[in-house]
């Protein structure tokens, strides 16, 4: 049987509808505030998402005492906080992925597939340099939060 490959488009109405596009967000709250408010944030966007991944970024920052409802650290499909105490030893980590994927070439990744109605493979574009500007912004929003004495929300 013939598997269709469809490389996604952020610029495709259809595929940002797709199930499999996903985008995230990285917020500053404060954990020991009565009410939950979010100070300031950024988008990852969906290449982004897949990069944190793809890339080994997500996996390499749950060595930080991430807190969430699934324990799970950071995860996808959750939602993850990381007290401000950990925030320098998370800029050392994305420094170093910074480091690696900055000698990467840019790839196609498969991200899901489903089997009915049809087979079907949902693929992305990923481009390292793209990748490192978004690390490097959010190591620069994480030195901000950390300044601020500000706790990080990580919506992915």
């Amino acid at each position: 049987m013939t598997v269709r490959h469809i490389l996604l488009d952020d610029e495709n109405p259809l595929h940002r509808e797709l199930p499999i596009y996903r985008a995230g967000q990285v917020g500053t709250v404060r954990l020991d505030d009565s009410d939950y408010k979010v100070y300031a944030s950024i988008d990852i966007s969906p290449h982004d998402l897949a990069a944190l991944f793809h890339y080994g970024v997500a996996e390499a920052l749950n060595a930080l005492p991430f807190i969430s409802e699934s324990n799970n650290g950071l995860d996808s499909w959750d939602e993850a906080f990381l007290p401000s105490a950990s925030i320098g030893g998370m800029l050392k980590i994305i420094d170093g992925c910074i480091e690696n994927i900055g000698s990467k070439s840019p790839e196609r990744v498969m991200l899901g597939w489903q089997d009915d109605p049809v087979k079907i493979a949902y693929w992305r574009a990923l481009d390292p340099d793209k990748a490192v500007g978004f690390l490097r912004k959010l190591r620069d929003f994480a030195v901000e939060a950390a300044e601020g004495g500000y706790d990080l929300e990580f919506i992915l």
